[in-house]
């Protein structure tokens, strides 16, 4: 009898590559999970100074954009920036253990990307700023079509990228480990994942991973 799909073992071993269910990968096209992801490519990004500010609450993706939304707009930000300033965020970690499992809190930062010379109207924000850093970075289309798997899994691939490559990532409190970019282009919507890393193997073998 035609099978309609692989054997089993073969579906097992497809749902390994691209991070997901057996079930998942049934309803969903190859060739729609493999048009989410660009390349990982390593970079360099240049100094810059940021406003940021962390929320703790059950869904603080959204609580600290809202914050930071009207932050903005008081602070001037969106005037000199046409509207459309930058931002990152990324996860905040020190959350308690208590925090997490009691109350089901999470902790995220949000931050904008300031002008040079911008000298906000009002407080309400850390104003900090980092050096040149060298990130790996992942391009997710369309990446709120399934949240919760396509962005955990740029993560996975970039880690699959240092395995690869001999890189490891830099921890360091003068710059962001990882953080997250949001945008839109064509009316679609992008995030760029990227981590630091420390430095690339001596035979700076690249191998790109989708």
């Amino acid at each position: 009898m035609n099978q309609a799909y692989p054997e089993i073992p073969k579906l097992v071993e497809l749902a390994d590559v691209f991070h997901c269910k057996v079930d998942e990968l049934i309803r969903v096209t190859l060739v729609e999970r493999m048009n989410v992801y660009s390349d990982v490519k390593v970079t360099k990004v240049s100094g810059f100074t940021m406003g940021r500010y962390v929320i703790i609450s059950p869904d603080p993706e959204d609580d600290v954009h809202v914050y930071m939304e009207a932050w903005a707009q008081r602070s001037g930000l969106l005037s000199v920036t046409d509207g459309k300033p930058a931002c990152i965020g990324w996860d905040f970690p020190f959350v308690s253990a208590e925090q997490r499992n009691r109350y089901g809190l999470r902790g995220y930062v949000s931050a904008y990307i300031l002008p040079d010379g911008f000298v906000p109207l009002c407080p309400g924000v850390e104003i900090a700023s980092q050096k040149e850093t060298e990130y790996a970075s992942i391009t997710i289309r369309n990446p709120f079509k399934r949240a919760f798997e396509y962005i955990p899994n740029a993560y996975k691939k970039i880690m699959e990228y240092f395995n690869a490559n001999g890189c490891r990532q830099n921890l360091s409190d003068e710059y962001v480990c990882c953080f997250e970019y949001v945008y839109q282009k064509d009316d679609m919507t992008y995030i760029t994942v990227c981590v630091a890393v420390d430095a690339l193997a001596r035979a700076n073998l690249i191998t790109p991973i989708r």
